[in-house]
Parts: structure tokens; C-alpha cells; sequence
């Protein structure tokens, strides 16, 4: 079962830093992400999205590869990849996998002006040895959604806590 997380900084810079730090320390199988999104909310009032994963373009492509390979074989490359890239973009942009963005725009509207929010959606974590390469930013950062169970939600609220303190006392000295 996957894990949802949405934390919030005070800059969308920040939550972006963040959000690339969180894609290499996958590669070190600390976390296994299957969506990624920074939740910007506008001085206008309005609610960008961010998305890790541009399903249209990604979907495009895919298309574009398989329309070329079957229009080779039926001898008409061209009109083979422009239906599949044009198939591909649709189906890509119609299957919204990860964190539903109807939800990521209410936590937009949450947020003060200028701020934003990181929306995780976690199929594995190790939120100790995560939060401890994450410290720096753990002043900034604030809990603010979860489907985590309340022991695993506190206990995730205490190393954020301990985290800020760490990097906090870090600065004094």
C-alpha cells in the first residue's frame, strides 16, 4: 500500500530542492516514489501544479515509438507515427496515475500566498535515515496531510521536530 505525505515549505524553490533530493536518494533505495508534485500557491490566489512526470509528453513519445514501428511494417512510417504519438498523448493525458490532482489543488488553496507544498506519494520509505539526509530543510518543513496511521504520523511529526532542533543547533555553532 502506498503512503501519502504532503509537506509544506515556505518557497516553492524549496519544496523543488527537496523534491530533486528526494529523486536521488531514491537511487540509493531509501525511498521508492511513485509521484512527486509541488503544490505552488500563486501571490494571485492562484494553484500551479508541478508535476515529476508530464504524462502527455511521456505518453507521446511511447505513442510516437510503437505508431513509427507499426506504420514500417505497413509501409507508411509517417502516417503511423503521427497516429501514434497523437493516441499516446491522449491516453496520457487521460490516465492520471499517482496523487489526484483535484486533491493537490485543495491543498493549494491552503497555503498562504507564496508558499507551497510537497505532495509524495510513497511505496517504501525509511523516514529516519530519509529525514536525516532531508535535515536541512527540516526548519521549513511542516506536516501537513498524511493517510499514515496516527502512530506512524506522530512518529513522523517527532523526527521532523528533532530534525529542525538538530539543524537549528547546527547553525548556532
Amino acid at each position: 500500500m502506498s503512503s501519502l505525505v504532503v509537506v509544506g515549505f515556505p518557497s516553492v524553490e524549496e519544496a523543488d530542492q527537496v523534491r530533486r533530493q528526494l529523486v536521488e536518494i531514491q537511487k540509493e533505495e531509501l525511498i521508492a516514489l511513485e509521484d512527486a508534485v509541488v503544490v505552488e500557491a500563486e501571490p494571485d490566489g492562484k494553484v500551479r501544479l508541478h508535476q515529476s512526470l508530464n504524462l502527455t509528453k511521456a505518453g507521446a513519445l511511447g505513442g510516437g515509438f510503437w505508431g513509427t514501428l507499426v506504420g514500417l511494417l505497413f509501409l507508411n512510417p509517417l502516417l503511423g507515427a503521427a497516429v501514434g504519438a497523437g493516441l499516446g498523448a491522449a491516453s496520457g493525458s487521460l490516465s492520471d496515475l499517482g496523487i489526484n490532482d483535484n486533491f493537490m489543488r485543495e491543498v493549494g488553496q491552503t497555503l498562504p500566498p507564496g508558499s507551497a507544498a510537497l505532495c509524495l506519494l510513497l511505496r517504501d520509505a525509511t523516514p529516519d535515515r530519509l529525514i536525516e539526509r532531508l535535515r536541512v530543510h527540516a526548519p521549513h518543513a511542516k506536516l501537513l496531510r498524511t493517510n499514515l496511521s496516527h502512530t506512524d504520523e506522530d512518529r513522523l511529526r517527532q523526527m521532523l521536530e528533532q530534525a529542525s532542533k538538530q539543524a537549528q543547533a547546527l547553525r548556532l555553532s
